[in-house]
């Protein structure tokens, strides 16, 4: 891989989070929402009103608030929260810390199940294992977060009483109590991963079985094993990665939901209570730390590509 393209590539994360950076802050601007009135109150005089605008820039053209704005965000300042009055980025960064160990949990139950399922289902294609399998994955892709998050909920919390409905304790805190409460969370976020990824591994690893080499290795007396492992699977697996990657901007939206009915203080329920308190720089900087997660996610999904398949060459 040619140092142009991963330089091409970071140029195109720049370019990405500068047109993020853009929308995102043209819709703050059209939202129903007053800064200084957010800040002052309601019953704030328009004397006070009118110096605290002046005061914050927000009496400047947007152009200028935009500038302003980025020039801070280039210095790692994302502003002051409209509903607590304290830095933005810390609670953000922090919240995006929660919603990413519950994303890696996420994506490591995923591979050790759905690989070896999709595995399953294509050597006894047609057979009652790959009925099962193919007929779980069809399930956990039509089931949506909410309902499989209340269904645990109500069977594995309130009926059995194994593990805590909601809620969240840090693992640096309690490390036992920590795993317990992101057991069911970790869970319901895997069962459509594990659905979606099985799929694909299985039909995939089907076409590849059935390309020459394959057919080459056989005739050289390989088992069935050997073949698998040293040929199928590597040239098999690879758009898992990609699949993986996409998974995680899915992750980061579609966490949104389990955070908020497992009440886990995630980026994604902090987004949340950013948009229904229209606290407008905490808006701003969670969209565009999520943007750059997803980017980062992709861009390093790109080279672990081309590192392990050595026939893809970027340029």
């Amino acid at each position: 891989m040619s140092p142009n393209y991963i330089l091409k590539r970071l140029m195109m994360i720049v370019y990405t989070l500068f047109v993020v950076s853009l929308i995102v802050f043209a819709i703050t601007q059209v939202l129903p929402a007053d800064a200084a009135v957010m800040m002052l109150g309601e019953n704030a005089t328009d004397e006070a009103l009118n110096a605290l605008r002046q005061s914050m820039g927000l009496d400047a053209p947007i152009w200028a608030q935009y500038g302003h704005w980025l020039g801070s965000l280039l210095q790692g300042d994302f502003g002051t929260s409209l509903r607590t009055g304290q830095p933005v980025g810390p609670i953000m960064f922090e919240a995006l810390g929660r919603s990413l160990l519950l994303a890696v949990l996420s994506i490591g139950l995923m591979l050790v199940l759905a690989i070896p399922l999709g595995i399953i289902a294509a050597i006894r294609r047609g057979k009652v294992a790959d009925m099962v399998v193919s007929l779980v994955s069809y399930a956990g892709v039509s089931l949506p977060e909410f309902v499989t998050a209340t269904l645990a909920v109500l069977f594995f919390a309130d009926l059995m009483k194994w593990l805590p409905p909601t809620g969240y304790v840090p693992l640096t805190e309690n490390f036992v109590d920590g795993i317990r409460y992101l057991v069911l969370p970790v869970c319901v976020i895997s069962i459509i991963l594990i659905a979606h990824v099985s799929r694909m591994v299985r039909s995939e690893l089907v076409d590849v079985l059935h390309t020459d080499y394959i057919r080459a290795a056989r005739m050289k007396g390989l088992s069935g094993g050997t073949v698998l492992r040293r040929h199928a699977l590597r040239n098999a697996l690879l758009p898992t990665i990609t699949i993986v990657a996409l998974d995680v901007g899915y992750l980061l939206g579609g966490v949104i939901v389990v955070e908020e009915i497992f009440a886990i203080p995630g980026i994604g329920r902090q987004l949340i209570v950013a948009i229904q308190a229209r606290d407008l720089p905490a808006i701003q900087a969670g969209v565009l730390i999520m943007a750059a997660t997803y980017s980062i996610v992709n861009f390093v999904a790109d080279i672990l590509y081309a590192w392990l398949d050595k026939r893809i060459q970027y340029d």
